[in-house]
């Protein structure tokens, strides 16, 4: 059994936020397997099915971001799933956007979810799914960036990320972590970078 998590905050006023990407991803895997996601548990949105023939439960957590770890803590206690088979899809700072990265464990790197998740479960191994959002040109705008809508015109490129994140949940469960991670870690090179090259 994978348990998949979205980070994110609930409420309409938070959708379509930086912060909600992990929300998105989940809707999306839901949308794609056919899995509701609307039963209350766990401080969450909970829904079980199957994502590439495993038995998967994907969360969305409802304690807002800094006390996601609370509702993370309930689930694993719950299902108790085997190492290696929790997943966290959450945004980063760190990634440039549009950028997806995969992880096998690793810190907090200053978001606030990801720590609240390491403090209550005791570890930060687990796999997490980084959706880069760029960073605002000033460090102190950071909550208020991450918190910001997506311009209409980023709403395209949101959607493959989206997309393309939800590529990658099902890789590590259909293929195993390290292909995963081999397949979506790459970045691609830019046409700049291809004409140098030559």
């Amino acid at each position: 059994m994978y348990i998949i998590i979205g980070l994110g905050n609930p409420g309409g006023r938070y959708c379509l936020t930086r912060h909600n990407l992990g929300f998105m991803v989940v809707d999306e895997l839901a949308r794609r397997y056919a899995i509701q996601t609307a039963r209350k548990k766990f401080r969450a949105e909970v829904g079980e099915g199957a994502i590439e023939r495993a038995k998967a439960v994907l969360i969305k957590p409802h304690t807002y971001m800094n006390l996601c770890g609370l509702s993370v803590r309930e689930a694993v206690s719950f299902f108790k799933p085997e190492p290696g088979r929790l997943i966290v899809i959450h945004d980063d700072l760190d990634l440039e956007p549009g950028r997806i990265q995969i992880r096998k464990r690793g810190g907090a790197g200053g978001h606030k979810g990801l720590a609240s998740i390491i403090e209550h479960l005791g570890t930060p191994d687990f796999i997490r799914v980084r959706l880069g959002i760029g960073k605002p040109a000033v460090k102190e705008m950071v909550e208020d960036y991450v918190l910001q809508h997506f311009p209409p015109d980023e709403l395209e490129g949101v959607a493959g990320q989206v997309s393309r994140a939800s590529d990658a949940v099902a890789a590590i469960i259909s293929s195993g972590l390290q292909e995963a991670m081999n397949r979506f870690n790459v970045r691609k090179r830019s046409a700049m970078q291809e004409e140098t090259k030559d």
